[in-house]
């Protein structure tokens, strides 16, 4: 294989308990994110990377009735999880995804895949250009297994591709310039319910016209028409989680 996406996804969230599950127009948050994704020309599977807890059995469920494979690993060292899951397949490249970004663009994704320079060993977005919950990383698998290997503080474990951004100078770094201008401002993440009215309100108004197929340029058109939304969730830090991690790190 030569690309495979991994959603991390796990019920624990202490914002929002549950928010993966939550319902967006019929289907569950984990379920619109995993369909998003699969509709990329170039991934070859999706498999979800969920914790050994009690909690996440509903992920499991969930996987089975689509069809999607899923792993059950560490609850608090998901760069475990995804190594685990990838020297499984051995891809190529990783794309890297999370559960609580419901309005994922599998457009923008494979236009960063055709941009991808053969000697890049990680691409992502520039400079937080694209809306909170857009992000894009696609990694290869030897640098995957260099950051599992080396990875020594908690944060680095947390968030796989910490380590990579800690020791930039080891690796070739490509950056994604967003397609769609400098929208680093607008939230189209799941932390918080004023984010799950904002994120509703794009399914209510988009997935029907859209035949579920909308992009980023859809959701930016409807906000531009509707500015009051964005001041649903504008208040809410970017990346709070990381700030938090990064707090209470420690090695490990």
């Amino acid at each position: 294989m030569k690309f495979i996406a991994i959603i991390q996804a796990r019920c624990g969230s202490s914002r929002l308990p549950g928010k993966i599950l939550i319902d967006i127009c019929g289907k569950p948050v984990l379920q619109r994110v995993i369909e998003r994704v699969q509709k990329s020309k170039y991934v070859e599977e999706v498999i979800v990377a969920t914790s050994i807890t009690h909690d996440n059995l509903p992920v499991m469920a969930l996987c089975a009735n689509l069809g999607v494979r899923v792993f059950a690993g560490a609850e608090h060292d998901v760069l475990d999880r995804y190594y685990q899951v990838a020297k499984l397949l051995m891809p190529e490249y990783i794309v890297r995804v999370t559960a609580d970004c419901p309005c994922y663009d599998w457009d923008i994704l494979d236009a960063a895949i055709d941009a991808m320079h053969l000697e890049t060993d990680y691409l992502c977005s520039s400079n937080e250009t694209l809306p909170d919950g857009l992000d894009i990383e696609i990694m290869k698998f030897s640098v995957l297994e260099k950051a599992w290997n080396e990875a020594k503080l908690s944060s680095e474990r947390e968030h796989v591709t910490l380590f990579i951004h800690n020791n930039s100078k080891d690796f070739v770094i490509q950056k994604l310039d967003s397609p769609c201008g400098n929208n680093g401002h607008i939230r189209l993440t799941l932390d918080e319910d004023s984010d799950l009215l904002l994120i509703r309100q794009v399914y209510e108004r988009l997935h029907e016209a859209k035949n579920h197929d909308f992009l980023t340029t859809d959701i930016l058109q409807l906000l531009e028409s509707h500015p009051d939304l964005l001041k649903i969730n504008e208040h809410i830090t970017r990346n709070e989680g990381l700030l938090k991690s990064l707090q209470d790190d420690r090695r490990i």
